[in-house]
């Protein structure tokens, strides 16, 4: 799928020759649709950091080794209406996982710079991975349903590479796919440690996608952030130049 691409120069690292995008809420409004479905299973949307906090907790089970991708979501979901003091049995978390995975798909949808940062990115020719730290296959479920599939030529899935960001092993592994080299690849996601420090770390370079706008304080060091995917572009142009042969 990939095609000749042309080589950019970066003015301080070097070549680049591909992009990495992450998916959740760098490409996918997923805190807005996740938000929706929790308080479909619960009848509101108070208790969203208990929620992250427990689904972070399974999927680290899951990269471990400990859970089974067919199991966990409903591991999960007892867990968490245990710690607000219900205790379901295995029928009943069932049900109202089923339903919030109903809600959740429903409500998927792509932030509004998504398709033309894609487009322009791939009019250059360049190479384009997702990474993402997703816990199983319906991540690429998403990725098809909402049109994204055709944009990359490789798609790494933390459940199933057995690591997630900021790991350097999956990093490693989406370079690897492209064929080219860590030093030579951007990664761009919401997640400022995961995402751009992580990616940083890895030897690449890290573009941090706030949504939220500036923050206070100085960015860490090697880390380029912008506040919509409307915007890469105009970096990448700014900080790249075209080398010609």
């Amino acid at each position: 799928m990939t095609t000749a691409s042309p080589t950019f120069t970066l003015k301080r690292t070097g070549e680049i020759r591909a992009i990495s995008l992450d998916v959740d809420d760098t490409l996918v409004d997923y805190s807005t649709s996740s938000r929706a479905a929790l308080a479909s299973m619960v009848g509101n949307a108070d208790a969203w950091t208990l929620w992250q906090r427990i689904t972070d907790d399974h999927c680290t089970r899951l990269l471990a080794g400990e859970l089974q991708y067919e199991t966990m979501r409903n591991i999960r979901t007892r867990a968490f209406f245990a710690a607000l003091g219900e205790d379901l049995d295995q029928a009943e978390a069932t049900r109202r996982e089923m339903r919030r995975q109903e809600v959740l798909a429903d409500g998927w949808s792509l932030f509004p710079d998504v398709v033309p940062c894609l487009e322009w990115l791939r009019a250059t020719g360049l190479p384009i991975a997702a990474v993402s730290n997703a816990s199983g296959r319906h991540q690429r479920v998403k990725i098809a349903a909402l049109g994204l599939a055709e944009y990359f030529d490789t798609v790494l899935i933390a459940g199933e590479v057995g690591a997630a960001k900021p790991d350097r092993m999956i990093f490693d592994t989406a370079c690897s796919d492209l064929g080219v080299p860590l030093t030579e690849t951007v990664h761009v996601g919401d997640r400022l440690h995961a995402d751009a420090i992580g990616a940083r770390d890895a030897g690449m370079r890290g573009v941090w996608l706030n949504r939220q706008g500036p923050r206070e304080g100085a960015m860490p060091a090697g880390i380029s952030t912008i506040s919509s995917l409307a915007e890469l572009p105009e970096l990448l142009v700014c900080e790249l130049s075209t080398a010609h042969a």
